[in-house]
């Protein structure tokens, strides 16, 4: 299951990945925001983060108007590595090296087709499971 989250900023975006979710049958829970009213990043990102980090949910996808601010409340939270990406390259990294387990974007940086791209990449990116990495991360987890 992937949570999904946004704020405001966001709102349109999540709409396209909604629907690029349910064009690949992939499950998801939405934990907001639910219109274009303005609204806190903090509580949609830590929402989203929460999921994640428990086990609710194995993946998540938050965005904002940079995806700055919510990855950076997203991070607040023990266990998450949420990377903001703008382009696939990062994405396909974040996930090989760092085994990231939220994909922040920006929805003011980037536009639909490259976002939808970008999740994609993420998504279906496996973990390296080197042990170089492996160790690194046990190092940011300290």
């Amino acid at each position: 299951m992937i949570a999904l989250g946004c704020d405001h900023g966001g709102f349109t975006l999540k709409q396209e990945v909604i629907s690029y979710l349910e064009a690949n049958k992939l499950e998801y829970k939405d934990y907001g925001c639910f219109g274009e009213e303005a609204c806190d990043y903090p509580v949609y990102g830590k929402a989203v983060a929460n999921a994640v980090a428990s086990g609710e949910c194995d993946k998540g996808i938050i965005i904002c108007g940079t995806g700055i601010g919510i990855s950076i409340a997203a991070n607040k939270i023990k266990g998450i590595r949420a990377a903001l990406c703008s382009d696939c390259f990062s994405a396909e990294a974040t996930r090989l090296h760092n085994d990231a387990n939220i994909v922040a974007i920006g929805a003011r940086v980037v536009g639909p087709g490259l976002a939808v791209k970008i999740i994609d990449t993420f998504l279906n990116t496996k973990f390296s499971d080197e042990d170089r990495h492996k160790q690194r991360i046990s190092q940011i987890e300290d």
